[in-house]
């Protein structure tokens, strides 16, 4: 059973979200926020698998309710998946970086939706890896060249194969294509990726990708 948290401050789009999933096997409402401050109250109450987080809110937005639930969880941290109205949305990227899991265009039918909070719920990296990618090639050189921006990561740590991973990864692939286009098995695929996202202390696949981004690992368009 997947317990999902959903956060929305318009009552009509989280009424429908919490009414498709108590209709969906498998899944179980565990509260439901209308800003981001409710957001981090009831995730660390409840403590969900997942959380449908929505960017816009008044007070608390999306992306710094994400980061104070991920940095403040007591053991392991819920997965965020995020919604959003429009899929070349600059908050979207501060999301990623915010630890979420992926996001999910509010526009979604139900069923994407569904496999969408299952996927992410069961430990998958990343919904819609792709479109994520776009996003990541849209707003990556911007946050670099911002005042005051962190310098990237250092990638000196990985190992060959292990940056091979990182930037196949970042090129939307998934785990079973990984393990296809590099004559290995899925499992050594993970095994990698989670050596990755320890030396760089990411909490998330998508993390990786920005990473792969900001580094110039991978470029926009190359």
């Amino acid at each position: 059973m997947t317990r999902v948290l959903v956060v929305d401050d318009q009552f009509l789009i989280r009424a429908g979200l919490v009414g498709l999933l108590d209709a969906a096997p498998g899944f179980e409402v565990a509260g439901e926020a209308g800003d981001g401050e409710e957001a981090v109250r009831l995730a660390a109450k409840t403590r969900p698998d997942v959380i449908l987080m929505d960017i816009r809110m008044p007070g608390m937005n999306g992306i710094q309710a994400t980061k104070r639930i991920i940095a403040d969880a007591a053991g392991p941290a819920p997965r965020v998946l995020i919604l959003t109205t429009f899929d070349l949305d600059e908050y979207v990227y501060g999301a990623l970086r915010a630890g979420a899991s992926g996001f999910l265009l509010k526009d979604s039918g139900p069923e994407r939706l569904l496999a969408a909070v299952a996927a992410v719920g069961g430990g998958d990296a990343l919904f819609a890896p792709t479109v994520t990618r776009r996003l990541v090639e849209a707003f990556a050189h911007q946050a670099r060249s911002e005042p005051g921006a962190q310098p990237p990561l250092d990638l000196g740590t990985l190992t060959s194969r292990e940056v091979e991973v990182l930037k196949l990864i970042a090129r939307g692939l998934s785990n079973p294509e990984i393990a296809d286009r590099l004559s290995i098995s899925e499992a050594t695929v993970k095994t990698h990726l989670n050596r990755t996202m320890t030396k760089l202390d990411l909490d998330s696949r998508a993390q990786a990708v920005v990473v792969a981004y900001e580094t110039g690992l991978v470029t926009p368009g190359g």
